[in-house]
């Protein structure tokens, strides 16, 4: 079955949208994939969507969040537009859409997972079956949502030799520990690019610190990276997930441009490196997806404080800065199929359960008459 997925990150850079080939099980092609960037002026709406998400007790309705869902929902069409005419194939061939939507705020402990965005006006918009809310019904059950990905990972990963370890390094970095073609363990490790993107744009107006070189430049503040992670979530056993905005810049602020991106790069490198202590048997490969696996000063950070070489997915054919789409795209054929997406031993959940819920174009469902 031809599938899309979409992502929008904690990042807020845009959306990665792919198109992929699967049978929702072993069988995986990735056809085409297009990353849309979002406008200066919609990254300040949703990061403003963001920060007031996380004021509320529980998800409501607010203007402001409707619009943010609205601007998402709107965003996502138009990728999927752009995605079709440029692999040139119709709208009518493909099968199914997996559209995550936009997480603005993230609560398992208090048993509920928020993404904005539509998935019925989505499919009615594309005239494509869409899934959405892929998170929800496992927080509901006691899981904690996150991260979904280690079923995809496990299919990618299927014919390599383990055990290997796959890092995202996205807003927040995951691992998954594949082991006998199998996901053996998954959970976020804590900050990834969330924290250094934050301190960057603060200090500098950049999105980002290109190629690692703000953070190159500066020295490492041991003493404020101790205390950064003098922090519970750190020894707690997985599964366990992360909101982006858990973990703040606060920690940095006296320290130069410079200095700040080394030691929030080092915290990102230092979790890591914590979080592959907690897994069962330590892995023989560290393969790297995501946008942090074009930072080489964090890539080296990383390669120090693990002891394992990074190495870019991207060298074993995979698109590293497609595969949390090319995911969700899986997940949604598996939801089709009644297959489950969330497992125990990743998120949490008392049994492996299936996700998302299926939304029909209007113009396919059957009328009541």
């Amino acid at each position: 079955m031809l599938a899309i997925g979409l992502m929008s990150g904690t990042s807020l850079d845009g959306i990665d949208a792919a198109l992929i080939d699967t049978d929702g099980r072993q069988a995986v092609r990735a056809i085409a994939f297009r990353g849309e960037p979002y406008s200066d002026a919609a990254r300040t709406q949703l990061a403003e969507a963001t920060a007031l998400a996380l004021t509320y007790p529980r998800p409501r309705a607010s203007p402001e969040l409707v619009a943010a869902g609205a601007l998402i929902t709107r965003t996502h069409t138009l990728a999927v537009q752009k995605l079709l005419r440029d692999a040139g194939v119709a709208a009518g061939e493909v099968g199914v859409i997996g559209f995550h939507g936009q997480t603005v705020a993230h609560r398992p402990d208090r048993r509920w997972t928020w993404q904005i965005g539509d998935g019925q006006v989505l499919a009615d918009a594309t005239g494509i079956r869409t899934v959405a809310d892929f998170r929800s019904a496992d927080v509901a059950a006691g899981g904690q949502g996150a991260p979904l990905i280690p079923v995809y990972h496990a299919a990618l990963a299927a014919g390599l030799e383990g055990p290997v370890a796959i890092l995202n390094l996205g807003g927040v970095a995951n691992v998954t520990l594949i082991d006998g073609g199998e996901a053996v363990a998954a959970f976020d490790t804590g900050p990834a690019n969330g924290l250094v993107d934050s301190w960057v744009e603060q200090e500098s107006g950049a999105r980002f610190d290109k190629d690692g070189a703000l953070a190159a430049a500066g020295r490492v503040d041991e003493a404020i990276l101790t205390a950064m992670l003098d922090h519970p979530f750190f020894d707690a056993p997985y599964p366990k997930s992360l909101d982006r905005n858990d973990f703040t810049v606060q920690p940095a602020r006296g320290l130069s441009a410079a200095d700040g991106a080394a030691t929030l790069t080092a915290f990102t490198a230092v979790t890591v490196a914590e979080g592959l202590r907690l897994l069962p048997v330590r892995p023989r490969r560290l393969l790297v997806a995501g946008g942090g696996r074009h930072n080489p000063t964090m890539l080296r950070m990383i390669g120090e404080r693990t002891g394992l070489t990074p190495e870019p997915v991207d060298a074993f054919g995979w698109n590293g800065d497609a595969m949390e789409a090319e995911g969700f795209a899986y997940m949604a054929v598996r939801t089709l199929l009644g297959l489950p997406i969330s497992f125990p031993g990743i998120t949490g959940a008392p049994r492996a359960m299936p996700g998302g819920t299926v939304f029909v174009p209007a113009d396919r469902q059957p009328s009541s008459g």
